[in-house]
């Protein structure tokens, strides 16, 4: 072979090249993205940070309210028009609401509670998901529209027997009648559901089985790590609504062990309501929220993000 029977890049080759280079598929992120070269940002516009800055104003302006009705007294929040800027009187009305409304064992009460139910949420939720997703069963579809089902039934009309029940079983007053009903959601079954029809490929569970690894081996070893980010996402909202909640804690428990909602209600007893101890004692039962989402928001919203792009 002579030299010039070798090829020679000329200009017109090198310019092919690069344009041919151009149209190559570039994968970032998980995405393909055909024409793009990897690491292309697209930046937010003025009119993005406006609408960013009014919703973040509008969503942290209840709490900056209740944190400056929680530091003035009855008679200044009362006036037209309120203040709007914080007064002195913060500490002393906290300390009057921790004691008043019992905040310290209420605060433990909700931790226990709250934590049992969104644990346990969690678990069953991720089982059950991962059962009506990927297992086959006779009576699958039945049972999982009769979990569905009980989405639509009102839970005060199960009010009269459900305290029947915890009386039977000696759990009145007491924080076992509080964690039991509320083990698992129909909620968190259908939406675990979802994400592992999506996530979790049948391919997966299929090698499991031909390594021999049984149900219970897969879901510890296959589904558990696929199901990271629904699973935080399960257990900040099921944790959150169970520490929120009143109307059950109401209804079975007393003043004498109860949870923070329950608690609350001892501020605004009395024939004059002082607003401003009942906002104090509101952001005392906000408080350890705003710290749970401090010390664990990175993790959750990078779960969310890591399970939310798929290639």
């Amino acid at each position: 072979m002579t030299t010039d029977s070798l090829p020679v890049r000329t200009d017109a080759t090198d310019r092919a090249t690069s344009k041919t280079a151009s149209k190559t598929t570039f994968v970032h992120g998980g995405i393909r993205m055909p024409g793009r070269r990897a690491g292309r940002q697209h930046h937010a516009g003025p009119l993005a940070y406006v609408l960013l800055a009014v919703t973040a104003i509008l969503s942290i302006f209840p709490l900056y309210w209740t944190m400056v009705a929680a530091s003035t007294d009855n008679t200044r929040v009362s006036q037209t028009p309120p203040p709007f800027l914080p007064g002195p009187n913060l500490f002393s009305n906290l300390a009057r609401a921790w004691d008043e409304a019992a905040m310290g064992k209420a605060m433990i009460n909700s931790t226990i509670v709250a934590g049992a139910i969104a644990l346990s949420t969690v678990l069953f939720a991720t089982l059950a998901g991962f059962a009506f997703a990927k297992l086959r069963f006779k009576g699958r579809n039945v049972l999982l529209m009769l979990v569905i089902g009980t989405m639509m039934v009102p839970p005060q009309l199960g009010v009269v027997p459900l305290f029947m029940m915890m009386s039977e079983l000696g759990w009145s007053q007491e924080l076992p009648a509080v964690i039991f009903p509320t083990l698992v959601s129909a909620v968190g079954v259908f939406f675990m559901r979802q994400y592992l029809s999506e996530a979790l490929p049948d391919e997966l569970v299929e090698a499991g089985r031909v390594d021999g690894a049984h149900s219970l081996r897969i879901f510890w070893s296959i589904v558990l790590p696929v199901a990271r980010p629904a699973m935080a996402v399960i257990f900040m909202i099921t944790f959150v609504h169970a520490w929120n909640d009143f109307f059950w804690p109401f209804v079975v428990l007393d003043m004498t062990n109860p949870t923070v909602p329950v608690a609350l209600t001892q501020l605004s007893a009395g024939y004059v309501r002082d607003q401003s101890l009942i906002m104090a004692g509101a952001l005392l039962g906000t408080l350890p929220l705003l710290a749970m989402f401090v010390v664990f928001g990175r993790q959750i919203v990078g779960g969310i993000m890591a399970g939310a792009v798929k290639g």
